[in-house]
């Protein structure tokens, strides 16, 4: 059976979507764990810097 059937390439491309959905899903995690990391790090400094002023 060829991908150029209507059934093949509808399931084709649902599993290609659902990939592309799964890296998306991955990306936006990875870049709101970066974003606590990157806040937690500048509080740490801010309180840092007011304990010795």
């Amino acid at each position: 059976m060829s991908r150029n059937t209507d059934a093949n390439r509808k399931a084709h491309k649902k599993k290609i979507d659902q990939k592309k959905r799964k890296v998306h899903e991955a990306e936006e995690k990875r870049k709101a764990r970066l974003k606590e990391i990157r806040d937690s790090f500048i509080e740490k400094e801010n309180q840092q810097e007011d304990s010795e002023s």
